[in-house]
């Protein structure tokens, strides 16, 4: 009988790279970590691991228990949720991972009407950016998350996430308004290309789109003041320390000094969705969050989508 908590060790390495990393994950020390391993390749007979440099790279064994690995998980979440749906109505805690913006633009809308609904669920909201969001989920430390598409964020072919996609977040010029574009009804993003920028912190989702962007648009930015609050951006702005691009659902309420002004042609967006792991879908509780979320996502779309 191969050890459920020896598969997720495996699962941790693989999805992390090192057995520091993974313990780091699983709340263990690198050494449980090697021990578990170790059990498991007894377990089945093979090696797992096997030296690359001063890592460790996952062997052909290690990837076929790993597909069966993930298929086995995504039934016993399943499984669970099969059980809770015994219960009369949904109830149970729901733990939710997930990026500012999201969190006071979809998720709060969607708690009155959650609990009208489900009174017996109770949420449980942290807030995390999408690396960390997702990392959280594969540790089983949230149950879902709220995330934006970046190099981090699961495709929708990963087997072990159940993924809904929401809405496209659509980013918009900012400009003090003293600035000489401030009276424009629309900007090109093209015109932008010598300004100095308020831009996300480097590693964040949102960075990734604003780069994007950019290098569509034909240039690179020159950024001279990174932020990850909105609202800090926006007074930078404010300011006349630079320009930046604000997603919608984060400018709703824009500071005095600032102008929002729309780009032309295909503006960048975000690309908000929303996890669970594979099988968690078919809980109840999980289910009515997941319903709740998508309807506010609904109300949301005509204020962030291309007017």
């Amino acid at each position: 009988m191969v050890d459920l908590r020896r598969l997720r060790a495996l699962r941790a390495v693989a999805d992390h790279g090192t057995l520091a990393a993974a313990a780091d994950t699983l709340h263990l020390t690198p050494s449980a970590v090697s021990q578990q391993l170790s059990a498991l390749e007894r377990d089945i007979g093979h090696a797992l691991l096997e030296p690359s440099g001063r890592s460790v790279r996952l062997t052909p064994a290690a990837y076929v228990l790993l597909g069966h690995a993930d298929a086995l998980f995504a039934q016993l979440e399943k499984l669970e949720g099969d059980l809770a749906a015994q219960d009369s109505a949904p109830r149970g805690e729901v733990r939710i991972g997930g990026f500012p913006t999201a969190l006071a633009g979809l998720l709060a809308p969607a708690a009155r009407p959650l609990r009208a609904v489900a009174p017996a669920v109770t949420l449980r909201i942290r807030e995390a950016e999408t690396p960390e969001a997702v990392a959280l989920l594969v540790a089983r430390d949230v149950d879902m998350i709220l995330g934006m598409e970046c190099s981090s964020a699961p495709g929708r072919d990963d087997t072990r996430f159940h993924r809904e996609d929401l809405l496209g977040d659509i980013l918009d010029a900012v400009v003090a308004t003293d600035h000489p574009l401030a009276g424009r009804a629309r900007i090109d993003l093209a015109d932008l290309a010598g300004e100095w920028w308020v831009a996300p912190p480097v590693g964040w989702s949102c960075d990734e789109v604003f780069q994007a962007g950019c290098r569509a648009a034909g240039f690179s930015p020159k950024v001279a003041h990174r932020a990850g609050d909105w609202q800090a951006v926006m007074g930078l702005v404010a300011g006349g320390l630079g320009i930046s691009l604000v997603p919608r659902l984060a400018h709703t309420a824009p500071p005095a000094g600032v102008v929002i002004v729309p780009l032309v042609g295909v503006p960048p967006k975000r690309h908000v969705f929303m996890a669970c792991r594979a099988g968690a879908e078919s809980s109840p509780a999980i289910r009515a969050v997941l319903d709740a979320i998508a309807n506010s996502a609904r109300r949301q779309s005509p204020l962030v989508r291309a007017a």
